[in-house]
């Protein structure tokens, strides 16, 4: 969260620079690198907070394993289960984890507020030991579905903490980097569910062992959060200051402590009866930065991501292209796409990002409507439709997929950060509950050309929206942003 660049307290450590020779010396042996007014600037050790953001981004490994666990297995559940043949049942069994998710993200911020950040990472693995381990001893689709719901309130807990948490733990200029692993995770997760699920046509009973197996990240992030350092920020919200200054050298180190706690000093302390209420998040001064924050997931979500993704295995097995390839092809473009934004992050900078992802998601997409022209050949045009899906994944991952996790908790103030960071999740639950419950009717009734083309124009709908109203967070401490976006008093 520190980013030091202002005169006197946004900076770890100052040397006068007395002539050019002896700065170039210094910078090239010492790693100081000379700020605007000629002085040098240190940037506090990113090791000492890389465990604890690992640690958390446990949860959006879940969270992609979740979201991807029932895909191979779902005609062996509904098998052994016996609905077999009923699609509402198995759309069921595939949904009810996105309720559930939409319930958990409704109270994010409220756990995450009133029992800190570490306490809410254990709260979310909770339900998802329990829930994944209904789900492995299920005998009938009532356990089944009981199971999916459960879990599913642990995932709508889970990542809205993760980017709490990695923003508030993390030195400015590696904030970006660190929030990249967010996505990265979330990439991993769905890509071990997928391989995991690879025997569960050969194997009795397979399914089963890939529930048991989200168990273990579950009981690791709920035992390795015992060990891993509180926000100091919400520490200090809570008037906790001795507390939030050993938290502090924990992830900065000792001699970067005083300017860090200079930083804090800047936020208002809340008084633990002094609630936000919801009607705070929708009128007045805040209703910009939550406005900003609930747009960007929307469009997120309306570009025809996850609609991508389950249309996907109808046009790769149009070329002949087995599922299970077509499911690893995704992801590593998914993957691919994610570390690229995580080396560009913090050098290019969110806005950035955000501009060219949604800019070429909207090409892609509008590679996909021309691929369904009748004036292609068969062969040219499933090509083309394979081509357009997967840089559009890649192009997702780029920018639209992992920036607004990281930007919305920069632009909240510490305030209502967390609560509003759960009102942006619910909107993103929605639209997504939405897209995929209309998909497939919109599919039939507008056909494939009118569809991709309404998701290209949705793409460049947030083109506009992101360079009107996104400003670049990159390197800025979470104190600059606020006053930057925040009217006045």
């Amino acid at each position: 969260m520190w980013g030091y660049q202002s005169e006197f307290s946004s900076i770890y450590k100052r040397m006068a620079s007395r002539d050019s020779s002896s700065s170039t010396d210094m910078e090239a042996n010492s790693g100081y690198v000379p700020d605007n007014s000629g002085l040098l600037i240190i940037d506090p050790p990113w090791k000492h907070s890389l465990p604890h953001v690992l640690v958390a981004t446990i949860t959006s490994f879940l969270f992609g394993y979740h979201l991807g666990v029932v895909n191979e297995p779902l005609e062996s559940i509904s098998s052994d289960l016996g609905f077999s043949g009923n699609t509402l049942a198995e759309g069921l069994v595939v949904s009810t984890c996105l309720g559930g998710a939409f319930i958990g993200s409704l109270f994010s911020g409220w756990i995450a507020d009133g029992f800190g950040r570490c306490k809410a990472f254990q709260l979310s693995a909770l339900p998802m030991i329990i829930g994944a381990s209904m789900s492995a001893l299920s005998k009938t689709l009532l356990g089944m579905l009981l199971g999916r719901f459960l879990v599913g309130i642990g995932m709508g807990v889970g990542p809205p903490v993760a980017s709490l948490y990695v923003t508030e733990v993390s030195p400015a200029y590696v904030r970006g980097t660190y929030g990249s692993f967010i996505q990265i995770s979330t990439c991993l997760g769905l890509m071990t569910a997928l391989c995991i699920g690879i025997p569960v046509k050969d194997i009795v009973g397979w399914w089963r062992v890939c529930f048991w197996v989200s168990t273990i990240p579950s009981s690791l992030l709920a035992l390795a959060m015992l060990v891993c350092a509180e926000s100091p920020c919400w520490l200090y919200k809570q008037g906790r200051i001795v507390e939030a200054e050993a938290e502090l050298e924990r992830l900065v180190g000792p001699s970067h402590v005083g300017p860090a706690m200079s930083d804090l000093s800047k936020l208002d302390k809340v008084d633990t009866n002094d609630t936000v209420k919801l009607s705070e998040l929708l009128y007045g001064r805040y209703f910009r930065v939550v406005f900003i924050g609930s747009t960007l997931f929307a469009l997120q979500q309306l570009s025809g991501i996850n609609a991508i993704f389950y249309f996907s295995s109808t046009v790769f097995k149009s070329v002949g292209i087995p599922s299970n390839l077509a499911n690893i092809s995704i992801g590593i473009s998914n993957l691919a796409g994610s570390i690229v934004a995580m080396v560009l992050m913090d050098r290019l900078g969110r806005k950035a990002l955000l501009l060219g992802s949604f800019l070429g998601m909207a090409i892609c997409a509008a590679i996909q409507a021309v691929a369904t022209s009748h004036s292609l050949s068969a062969n040219g045009a499933l090509y083309l439709s394979v081509g357009g899906m997967l840089l559009f994944v890649f192009t997702f991952a780029l920018g639209a997929g992992p920036v607004p996790g990281l930007l919305l908790p920069e632009i909240f103030p510490s305030r209502i950060r967390a609560k509003a960071m759960a009102v942006c999740m619910s909107v993103h639950w929605v639209i997504n509950f939405f897209v995929g419950l209309l998909f497939l009717q919109l599919l039939e009734q507008l056909g494939p050309h009118l569809l991709y083309s309404m998701f290209a124009t949705f793409c460049l709908m947030a083109v506009i929206f992101v360079k009107r109203n996104v400003m670049e967070t990159k390197g800025k401490s979470l104190q600059e942003i606020e006053i930057a976006l925040l009217p006045q008093d």
